[in-house]
């Protein structure tokens, strides 16, 4: 049998792949997919990682093989590479993980006036907007004293105590500065409750749902007192990236006694239009109506001076419809840290504007 049929036959009958394996017929000796040599599936995993053309089942068919065994698992873990470097978000921890280096992974946010709600989902085309893969959700909860954003591997459960639970965005009183808290992707790893056996007198432990999060990064915008016509202004200081990500060779000649500080990002100053009569921004057309929330983040320089910034851009983000914006984002923020920072810019802020 080739490898290219095994894996025909595998996308042909996913869900009788444990059950024959664990209730064989009588009589008969069905072929037993857990007991697959490591190495001949190692190497159909390697080649559909690495195929361009459509020979090959889809990645997404193949890691769904991982639910056969334990063993299966664990080689797909090994092979699937993260997304700064396939630029493919395959897990749902990839969601955590830094983008891709050298390109952006293209999304697009669906906002729900009614609901105050917000979807991202992945792009599938090189169109705007498509019915793209659904990554994560958002609910708004307004407060008398501020407002939260409740982020969400589901769109149907947005409790703080759920295992869907990533994190949330939280504003002041007057929707100019905002702490993004991350909760546990895998909370049973970090909290758990002790419960005591029926059959013997052992204290088991029973994962659970942790009850708070950490702040990972502060988002400020910048105070309009006077009221004058002009984009927004924002500076987002991720607290857990140092800034020797953008400059690994700086990092391996520094002391290690000088502290590596927060890597800081900064909206990209758009330049005005005389013709036009308005700001302008080069989003390469993936953003086509003219709004205020629209924004490009790039990391601050480390110069003489902090307005000098480098040139590659780390997110961007902007309108294409009524309630549809498009967000793009790279190398070292990840899909939840690029979410975060957008859900801030629907805040309505008088005092920025």
């Amino acid at each position: 049998m080739t490898i290219r049929s095994l894996i025909q036959e595998m996308r042909s009958r996913p869900h009788r792949v444990v059950h024959e394996a664990a209730s064989p017929t009588p009589g008969s000796e069905p072929f037993r997919w857990s007991e697959l040599p490591d190495e001949l599936l190692r190497e159909i995993l390697i080649r559909v990682e690495s195929a361009d053309d459509g020979d090959w089942p889809s990645r997404r068919s193949v890691v769904a093989c991982a639910g056969v065994c334990r063993v299966w698992r664990m080689i797909v873990k090994e092979i699937v590479a993260v997304p700064e470097l396939s630029s493919k978000l395959t897990f749902p921890i990839s969601l955590k993980q830094p983008g891709p280096r050298g390109s952006l992974v293209q999304c697009f946010i669906k906002r729900n006036r009614n609901t105050q709600s917000y979807h991202l989902y992945l792009g599938l085309t090189n169109a705007l907007t498509d019915n793209g893969k659904f990554l994560l959700a958002a609910c708004k909860l307004k407060r008398a004293t501020c407002t939260d954003y409740i982020i969400s591997l589901r769109s149907d459960d947005m409790s703080r105590r759920s295992n869907a639970y990533l994190g949330r965005v939280r504003s002041n009183f007057i929707g100019t500065k905002f702490t993004v808290f991350e909760g546990n992707l895998m909370p049973q790893t970090r909290s758990s409750k002790m419960v005591k056996s029926r059959s013997s007198n052992l204290m088991k432990v029973s994962p659970r749902a942790p009850s708070g999060s950490y702040p990972v990064a502060h988002i400020s915008y910048e105070l309009n007192v006077l009221g004058s016509r002009g984009p927004r202004r924002m500076r987002c200081v991720m607290d857990t990236l140092p800034t020797s990500l953008m400059h690994p060779q700086r990092a391996a000649a520094s002391s290690n006694s000088l502290r590596d500080p927060p890597l800081v990002l900064s909206n990209k100053t758009p330049r005005w239009h005389e013709q036009l009569r308005c700001w302008c921004l080069n989003f390469h057309g993936r953003v086509t109506v003219a709004s205020v929330k629209n924004f490009q983040l790039v990391a601050v320089g480390d110069r003489e001076t902090e307005q000098a910034t480098s040139e590659r851009i780390i997110l961007q983000f902007g309108k294409v419809g009524k309630d549809m914006f498009t967000m793009d984002y790279g190398y070292p923020i990840s899909a939840f840290q690029a979410f975060a920072i957008c859900l801030s810019s629907f805040e309505t802020r008088i005092a920025c504007e």
